[in-house]
């Protein structure tokens, strides 16, 4: 704890000491060792799924927890190679992405098509493996905006993945045909036994109103959410709320007073607790994002949102650039300092 409470700084008794009271924590399925028979064998999930989503569970220095890490180097894509790599040239080799994710003690490995099938043979009975189906990619120009199916789910189980993930842009002109291909994708995957994520993520310049990002407000990233779970995704990948009140403040959709009064306040936890309670209260693990490399920074940025996600009943962290994009030694201790805030029993349920 000791080291947690020192990288939170300032904020520690705040973040530490929170209790949710909006939406109680008597009121979620939060993640623990028994989640698979507590909550997913309620449901219509096929046994080779259950078995794959313990399979995650098991692995890394989180196995029994209940909780996940989550290593995802799919921005050789989504924000070009070079932009990605050039901090450390090594990580161009996907056998050096998937050799990090198991020294830092990742309970999995998520990857581009061509990324995890040049090394699969070599690494898919070692770590479990996620298979990125689709991907923005940024050599247009003029720059577009869009998920594109880069792989099929059968490709997937054909080299040894667990689970597949995709993101739909959420707000996005796009955003009705990427729902329809990742529904059909999922579904495939279930068939097949795999685990499915959702990057949920929102895509709209109207979301940026008047100087203030709503692609981070609360409302609109637990709609978010919410589509995600009702498109049958069992990880639900969502960044970090910072705000709230984007439905009210741009002026569109439909909310409910309650939301903000009630349910939420400005407290970084009661935000994401909202974000959970989207989730279908916690039946579909919330997993947030660690954000990009700022340097110096990062370790404490990724302790933070690892005690935010998991004292709101999230179920983890995926951290890609803070960990790649920096000395192996150095990228191994920050996804061990996410890890650890997971493992610590005095960092409890708000």
């Amino acid at each position: 704890m000791s080291d947690t409470i020192r990288l939170l700084g300032d904020e520690a008794d705040d973040l530490l000491g929170h209790v949710c009271r909006g939406v109680p924590a008597e009121t979620i399925h939060p993640p623990g060792p028994d989640f698979v028979d507590r909550v997913m064998a309620q449901g219509d999930r096929r046994p080779h799924v259950l078995r794959n989503m313990q399979a995650l569970y098991d692995h890394g220095r989180l196995a029994g927890t209940g909780y996940l890490s989550i290593l995802p180097v799919d921005q050789g894509i989504e924000h070009s190679a070079g932009a990605s790599f050039a901090p450390n040239p090594r990580y161009f080799d996907p056998a050096n992405i998937v050799e990090l994710a198991i020294e830092g003690g990742c309970n999995a490995v998520a990857s581009t098509l061509g990324g995890l099938a040049s090394v699969a043979r070599r690494y898919a009975h070692r770590i479990p493996m996620i298979l990125k189906l689709n991907h923005n990619e940024t050599l247009s120009y003029p720059a577009i905006y869009d998920q594109t199916p880069f792989a099929q789910v059968d490709q997937a189980f054909e080299m040894g993945c667990v689970a597949v993930g995709a993101t739909i842009y959420f707000g996005s002109h796009e955003s009705r045909r990427q729902i329809q291909e990742v529904s059909e994708a999922f579904e495939r995957a279930h068939e097949l036994g795999l685990v499915t994520v959702l990057w949920a993520y929102l895509r709209n310049p109207a979301f940026k109103h008047e100087g203030t990002d709503y692609h981070v407000a609360a409302d609109l990233t637990g709609q978010a959410n919410h589509l995600a779970a009702t498109l049958k995704a069992d990880i639900v990948k969502q960044k970090l709320p910072e705000t709230n009140a984007g439905y009210r403040e741009i002026g569109f959709g439909h909310t409910h007073e309650r939301v903000y009064g009630d349910l939420t306040s400005d407290h970084p936890i009661d935000l994401a607790r909202y974000q959970v309670a989207n989730c279908y209260l916690g039946r579909a693990g919330l997993i947030n994002s660690g954000g990009g490399s700022k340097g110096a920074s990062d370790i404490g940025e990724a302790v933070r949102t690892a005690v935010i996600n998991k004292r709101a009943g999230g179920m983890g962290l995926i951290s890609g650039r803070k960990a790649f994009q920096k000395p192996t030694d150095e990228g191994i201790a920050l996804l061990n300092a996410i890890q650890d805030v997971y493992l610590d029993e005095t960092v409890t349920l708000a």
